[in-house]
């Protein structure tokens, strides 16, 4: 059954992936959900393809997305779905942005996968048995010092929010080697994870934002928690991710 779970995950998230990477540069409509946070046509189709696959197979499952209501069954499994993280990227045809799918068993994350269709790269993870990307086993960085660390963040929607933000890149930018914001915190997470970030930090999240890259995190012996250290779940608001050698240090700069 895991192995159909799996299965069924990767197909549908490069089939989602294709049809998204095919759309970009192509007119299509653009809505907004609040002031400033968009969403566009190729957003919804590429959501009704990865529920009708899911629903295919497994018609009692739950159904949690970003840009439908939920879909409640019967069974104890539910799948976290974000079409495109980073919507804003790929409406301006930046090619930073993925299709993110978590599969929840009893509350808990037991699988995720993670597609960037402009480099063919699939990041995935199954609950205690490694991550790995394009089939290929992958792990955290080495990096011992704040000093030497290679971090991304991103600011979420709200004037509030991004002043809270604005100070702990502050606090952070003396602190480190550099710095990325490309605006797809699944992808970031993943980078995290094959050791390209040493750390991670945002605010505002939601669970198809963090599900299943969170997953892949600590599936590549990485550490993700609240910005407390204390513990995390997709359905916290704050996530930090780091390689785990400089997490107690990002907690530091996080609580100042």
């Amino acid at each position: 059954m895991k192995q159909l779970f799996r299965r069924l995950a990767i197909r549908t998230a490069l089939k989602s992936g294709l049809f998204i990477k095919n759309s970009v540069g192509k007119v299509w409509k653009v809505y907004y959900k609040g002031k400033d946070n968009i969403v566009t046509d190729i957003d919804k189709k590429a959501e009704d393809i990865i529920i009708k696959e899911i629903n295919s197979v497994f018609p009692d499952h739950s159904v949690l997305s970003e840009e439908r209501k939920p879909q409640i069954g019967r069974s104890p499994y539910k799948w976290v779905i974000d079409p495109i993280d980073g919507t804003t990227n790929f409406a301006h045809a930046f090619p930073f942005f993925c299709v993110s799918i978590a599969l929840e068993y009893y509350g808990k994350v037991i699988l995720g996968v993670v597609y960037d269709p402009m480099r063919k790269e699939l990041f995935y993870a199954e609950k205690g048995k490694g991550a790995y990307l394009n089939n290929r086993r992958i792990n955290v960085s080495k990096a011992k010092r704040l000093a030497d660390s290679f971090l991304a963040t991103g600011f979420s929607y709200g004037p509030k929010r991004k002043d809270k933000n604005i100070k702990n890149f502050s606090n952070f930018l003396t602190r480190t080697m550099a710095i990325r914001r490309a605006g797809s915190a699944a992808l970031d997470l993943c980078y995290v994870a094959c050791g390209r970030f040493d750390g991670f930090w945002e605010m505002g999240l939601h669970p198809w934002d963090s599900a299943a890259a969170s997953l892949i995190v600590t599936e590549a012996k990485g550490l993700v928690t609240k910005f407390d250290g204390s513990g995390f779940t997709p359905y916290d608001k704050e996530l930090l991710a780091s390689n785990g050698f400089v997490h107690a240090q990002m907690v530091k700069i996080l609580s100042r």
